[in-house]
């Protein structure tokens, strides 16, 4: 649209708008701000969090405990309940703190022409038709239509994802331009790097290209995490379970054998106590923050307590290639000289060392601050090259400079004769007669230069060519017609957004692990082929789509082709929320790493959503599950590792705690059956669990990673929590575990007569079990009782040593034996126990060996089933 046809759509003039139209348009389209976000009260989000099958079990629990008057174990598993629910309700705050966090990016103020006059006013205040002035260093408060501008450069990176500012212009765009290549338009949010411009509004608040985004966000659902999915699913098949035999157990003790109803009840009770694992929702819990603390201490901060878990099955990750593949720094990739084609920085190459000088001397960047990127990344190549930028400025004092001009393209200074000019390469090849070869000048070459600047262009580098020239005589000026002529060629410099140093072993390091990446960019296609083919993240062969021809895509077809993608380049944030949501779609689970406000509604609908601390956006870090502190991919390789670890340990958890649920449920089913009395009491199977839980159950949170942790394959989606090795361990150490109960419970009440000393054994058969147990535990397939193993994790040690101190307290404190009804063990009592207790660990080596020779793929930690 030409300027003319913009000041008719936008009833203005180059004097703005008069203040009394000036509040009827904001009447009409309300403030310049983005829409507010919706806010719930806190009691809502706290009442919703009890909406889940393993917290009713857990209230269940609770209920159970309080109605025997056991108000101590009560409490502790009502804290459990309430550290959940506030946990799940601050996490819940973070999707309104993104929504501010875009808002926030918005100026504050704007320089205005009204009523002819140029005033400061709010921001917010700005309507459609208003006149903006802008200078270097404003953020720019809507969106805007230029009326002119001078050597305007804009950071829109925070929208786009492209790694470099860009020139815009006042001249039309094409109709059909994407977003990135509209040069008249200036979006709301970015940030004038260079140059001065004035422009009209065009577009105000929520109508902006940043309240499209802010509305992309509010609508983008949370996904439950695939543990959660899990663990809700257990939870409600084992609360039907566990109620079904509670109501088995109730009919079989009062219609079977006759017993009252309150002794029949006391037995469902205790079984309903007994199947349920009322530490596993605070294991899980003291597992994940465990893991955040690791993560931390790699520089990875996780925002969001299930994401720490859901790291380790992540199979797909979505990367935004400026600032994250990138450090979102220029650096000069490629020099093109005289005679030699275009080839990486080196001091050696001839001509390499008289193109860095003048890349110094023709550079307005200072030595020790910062300026236009391009000229402190040639400061940088100068330096790299071995020189001084400082002292070869003060032995060559600049005399003259004709400053950038958009029209000629070009900057030249004057140090003494000598001219030293930088601009687009078309610009000074018009002007060059020559071309300096090592030192000495010849006739130039255009088609060698033309090859060059092709082959640069290709591979996605911005180009800019450097000249000299020679004054016939002194002048304090420099005249662009006249001094211009027949300049001798240095050569063509490359720039690109570097790749960080450690993203190519950490792209390897995820590849290895069965990880599939794509790159999600605004920038071109050619620039982000580039940096993917030399990260080792895609070859010349895959797939490269474009914005546009993914907008062509129907949803059905984008899920069918999703997982063949490797790049597309020119996307917007719906395109990015598109493709996210289509790997997602065909089972997928995907984090989706950015660091602008174009990322945020990606971010929040992955999986796992990972932002870069350092220049990350405030609305993609507060959108995120896991921020970056060192704006590092490779940490988040490293966060993938802790994740598995983390799932690894939970499994643990299950695998060590749920074969204890099993012998006490089995131990109560079968002396109802018999109708006899319980081997242990309900408030015995509460000390088991509870005690177990805050001592063993804990020190598995602290387990070391896996030696093949990086070399599995990601987890299936739809592995299950208990998967067949699971169920197979916990039911034949339940049996052996119900058996040795009922063995030596039998043995101790035979030769002593007395059914506290027998219980005792019963409990102390459980405890000293899982005691020994917990160390089989500790790795998957390994052996368990190597010196390694043994020292890596000293947790184990001291809770060993708080189950082994509150056991003995338990069988000879008197205010633990009449609290829970136990006796004193002598050591003839002691010694069965020990000695079943250390069989039970010996035969699960066995079994661990015997699955480990033969390599039976169902018992390994990544199978499916």
């Amino acid at each position: 649209m030409t300027i003319e046809r913009a000041r008719r759509a936008l009833d203005t003039s180059e004097r703005g708008l008069a203040s009394t139209e000036a509040r009827k348009r904001l009447e009409i389209d309300g403030p310049n701000a983005l829409p507010a976000a919706p806010r719930r009260a806190w009691l809502l989000r706290f009442l919703d969090q009890f909406r889940n099958v393993l917290i009713y079990i857990l209230l269940l629990s609770a209920l159970a405990s309080g109605l025997m008057g056991h108000a101590v174990d009560a409490a502790v598993i009502a804290a459990v309940v309430l550290l959940n629910a506030l946990i799940g309700m601050i996490q819940e705050h973070k999707a309104e703190r993104a929504m501010a966090a875009i808002g926030r990016m918005l100026a504050r103020t704007a320089l205005v022409r009204r009523d002819g006059r140029w005033q400061r006013l709010p921001a917010e205040e700005l309507v459609r038709g208003d006149l903006v002035r802008l200078e270097a260093g404003d953020r720019v408060p809507a969106d805007l239509r230029l009326v002119e501008s001078h050597t305007l450069q804009v950071d829109q990176a925070a929208l786009t994802g492209e790694s470099m500012p860009i020139d815009k212009a006042v001249g039309p765009d094409r109709s059909d331009a994407e977003l990135a290549e509209r040069s008249s338009m200036l979006y709301s949010g970015s940030l004038i790097t260079r140059g001065t411009a004035s422009a009209w509004v065009a577009v105000t608040g929520a109508n902006t290209e940043l309240g499209r985004i802010s509305h992309l966000l509010a609508e983008v659902e949370d996904l439950s995490t695939p543990l959660l999915k899990r663990i809700n699913q257990f939870g409600r098949r084992l609360t039907v379970l566990t109620l079904l035999l509670a109501i088995v157990m109730l009919g079989i003790s009062v219609g079977l054998h006759g017993q009252a109803w309150g002794e029949g009840l006391l037995a469902a009770i205790a079984l309903i106590v007994a199947a349920i694992p009322e530490g596993l929702p605070a294991i899980i819990t003291i597992t994940l923050a465990v893991g955040v603390r690791k993560m931390g201490k790699r520089k990875a901060i996780i925002r969001h307590l299930p994401a720490v878990e859901t790291l380790g099955s992540v199979n797909v990750i979505c990367s935004d290639k400026t600032g994250t593949l990138t450090r979102n720094e220029l650096a000069v990739r490629e020099l093109a000289l005289a005679g030699l084609s275009a080839r990486p920085p080196d001091p050696g190459l001839s001509g390499s060392l008289a193109l860095a000088e003048a890349a110094s001397l023709c550079n307005d960047a200072g030595v020790d601050h910062g300026g236009d990127p391009i000229e402190k990344a040639l400061l940088d190549f100068a330096r790299a090259m071995g020189l001084d930028p400082s002292a070869l400025r003060n032995a060559r004092p600049r005399d003259g400079v004709l400053p950038f001009s958009p029209e000629l393209r070009l900057m030249a200074t004057r140090h003494g004769r000598q001219l030293v000019v930088k601009g687009a390469p078309e610009a000074l090849l018009a002007r060059a007669s020559a071309q300096i070869n090592d030192g000495a000048s010849e006739r130039l070459d255009p088609a060698h230069w033309h090859r060059q600047l092709e082959a640069m262009t290709a591979k996605g580098l911005r180009v800019l060519a450097i000249a000299e020239g020679r004054m016939t005589e002194p002048s304090s000026s420099i005249d662009a017609e006249d001094d211009l002529r027949g300049l001798g060629m240095l050569g063509l410099v490359g720039f690109a957004d570097a790749p960080r140093a450690e993203a190519r072993g950490a792209v390897r390091s995820c590849q290895q692990a069965g990880i599939e990446l794509k790159m999600i960019t605004g920038d071109h296609a050619e620039t982000a082929r580039a940096v993917a083919t030399e990260l080792g993240l895609a070859g010349k062969e895959d797939l490269v789509l474009n914005g546009r021809e993914l907008d062509r895509m129907e949803d059905a077809e984008l899920e069918a082709r999703a997982s063949s993608i490797r790049i597309v380049a020119r996307a917007t944030p719906e395109h990015k929320l598109r493709l996210v949501k289509a790997l997602q779609a065909g089972g997928q689970v995907v984090a989706m790493t950015g660091d602008g406000a174009n990322d945020a509604p990606a971010l929040k609908r992955a999986d796992v959503g990972v932002a870069m601390g350092i220049k990350g956006t405030e609305a993609a870090r507060q959108a995120a599950d896991m921020v970056l502190a060192d704006d590092n991919f490779a940490t988040l390789e490293a966060g993938v590792e802790e994740g598995r670890g983390v799932y690894d340990n939970i499994r643990k958890a299950l695998l060590f705690i749920l074969p204890t649920n099993v012998a006490e449920t089995l131990v109560i089913l079968l002396a109802v059956l018999a109708g006899s009395a319980l081997p242990i009491t309900p408030v015995q199977i509460l000390w088991v669990n509870l005690v177990t839980t805050v001592t063993l159950e804990l020190s598995l949170a602290f387990e070391t990673l896996e030696r093949d942790v990086m070399r599995r394959p990601p987890r299936a989606p739809e592995q299950p929590l208990l998967g067949r090795f699971v169920i197979f361990r916990i039911l034949w150490v339940g049996l052996l575990l119900t058996w040795a109960v009922f063995w030596l419970h039998g043995q101790a009440l035979a030769s002593t007569g007395s059914e506290a000393i027998a219980r005792t054994v019963a409990i102390n058969v459980l405890v000293i079990g899982e005691l020994v147990y917990l160390f089989n535990c500790r790795r998957w397939q390994d052996f368990a009782f190597s010196p390694s193993v043994l020292v890596s994790n000293p947790w184990v040690w001291w809770m060993t040593a708080v189950l082994v101190a509150l056991q003995l307290a338990l069988s000879y404190a008197p205010p633990f034996q009449v609290l829970f009804g136990t006796a004193a063990l002598s050591l003839a009592q002691w010694l069965p126990i020990l000695a079943v207790c250390a069989a039970l660990a010996v035969l699960v080596e066995i079994e661990k060996w015997i699955t480990r020779s033969l390599r039976l793929e169902w018992a390994s930690p990544s199978a499916a089933r």
